[in-house]
């Protein structure tokens, strides 16, 4: 447990000998947003929609399988989307980086190698998103980003803003770091244009939960099983994400013995830390996997999660972006025609194992499946449920502040 799972997701002692300078932090990141909404401070544009997935808590609410189902969205509607990512917990020296299936998580983060393979598309990572935005245009034929993280990098102009929040943690004890967990006073909510709400979701918030069923095996991926499969045994269960608890609930929920073995998020696995006096099954998240396949043994699985969006999200997305997209001047595929093509048999000289669009990107399989909504008042996925009840400051997310492709103000931590 971290010194903010402690203090910042109540009201305690030590939460309130901070709380002079939680308000000092807030002020200061509200002035310092305030500068560039006044042109004071400049965001950059790139030339293309934007589209900013992230939140404003510390920690992890799940924005990476989000941005995951963007990019399967955004491909599915015709348009050829790129990712860029500031790469925490990168070691390179040298900025801006081009991320593959083969690159290292210690060069340029754990998450974006994820992406990598999960969503096979162009993706540059750079402390500097304004630099990685246009090193992605310069190198890839990308007609729309999405940045992963960087809500406050408002140097970065952007389009459309989506705020994640955990559903169940929700913000805590709604104070600014270091009393709190936030990096924004939660009216920031009610500016964005659409907020996800993970596991469970309240007012004008829109329903997100994590789904998966199946365990891959780290050194074979071709062996997989069902998580039903391990029942009989007790198993380990490998966590080194914004919050632990989440994966450990999915096992609880596939009714599964587990030993819990949570690390800091970004963790950087070594074999020792895995090293259990238990000779039992290992279960870990994909992020946790991406830095530990190259020491695993033969009985350590990886258990996948996909994004399940509510229906109506997607829709209000697509036609909001596409005023965007056409206010720009980006013009996108036929869907039609792209099914058709899809349809035709395929090339011989090919390869099945890796096939490739004409922008360039490797195609996959659809990981994602149609999201569901309850009830308007009171709306749960998989982990949790929260109180009915609208969030202080949300507004309808449905309403933009300003014309298609304005942007919006664009700040980094």
């Amino acid at each position: 447990m971290t010194w903010l799972d402690r203090h910042g997701y109540s009201l305690n002692l030590t939460a309130v000998l901070l709380w002079p300078l939680s308000i000092l932090f807030g002020t200061v990141v509200c002035v310092r947003r305030r500068l560039y909404q006044i042109g004071f401070l400049k965001s950059q544009s790139v030339g293309a929609p934007v589209i900013i997935v992230g939140n404003i808590s510390v920690g992890g609410a799940g924005k990476t399988p989000l941005v995951a189902r963007l990019v399967e969205l955004l491909r599915e509607a015709g348009y050829k989307p790129g990712i860029v990512s500031r790469g925490y917990g990168g070691q390179s020296k040298e900025w801006p980086r081009h991320v593959t299936v083969d690159s290292k998580p210690g060069d340029v983060g754990d998450e974006p190698v994820l992406l990598a393979q999960r969503c096979r598309c162009p993706i540059v990572v750079d402390p500097d998103r304004v630099a990685a935005a246009r090193a992605l245009f310069a190198r890839y034929d990308c007609n729309v980003i999405v940045s992963d993280d960087g809500l406050q990098h408002y140097r970065l102009q952007r389009d459309i803003e989506i705020a994640v929040v955990d559903g169940l943690r929700r913000l805590g004890n709604g104070a600014c770091f270091p009393a709190g967990p936030l990096r924004e006073r939660p009216s920031r909510l009610g500016e964005v244009d659409f907020v996800i709400g993970n596991g469970a979701a309240r007012g004008h918030e829109y329903l997100m939960s994590l789904r998966g069923d199946t365990a891959i095996n780290l050194v074979d991926p071709c062996i997989t099983s069902t998580l039903a499969g391990f029942r009989r045994t007790t198993v380990h269960a490998v966590a080194g994400i914004g919050d632990p608890g989440r994966f450990f609930d999915h096992l609880r929920q596939a009714r599964l013995r587990i030993i819990k073995h949570p690390f800091p998020d970004h963790h950087p696995f070594r074999p020792e830390d895995l090293r259990f006096l238990q000779d039992l099954p290992v279960l870990m998240t994909e992020k946790d996997a991406i830095k530990c396949r190259s020491f695993a043994s033969e009985n350590w699985w990886v258990a996948p999660v996909s994004a399940q969006l509510d229906p109506e999200f997607e829709e209000q997305f697509l036609r909001r972006l596409a005023t965007i997209a056409m206010a720009k001047g980006v013009r996108r595929d036929n869907p039609r025609q792209r099914m058709a093509e899809r349809a035709k048999p395929a090339n011989p000289d090919i390869s099945l194992s890796s096939p490739r669009l004409k922008n360039g990107q490797e195609a996959i399989g659809n990981s994602g499946v149609p999201g569901q909504q309850g009830s308007p008042d009171l709306r749960s996925g998989p982990t949790g449920t929260d109180l009915p009840g609208e969030s202080p400051g949300l507004p309808d997310s449905r309403r933009h502040p300003g014309d298609a492709g304005s942007g919006g103000a664009a700040i980094d931590r």
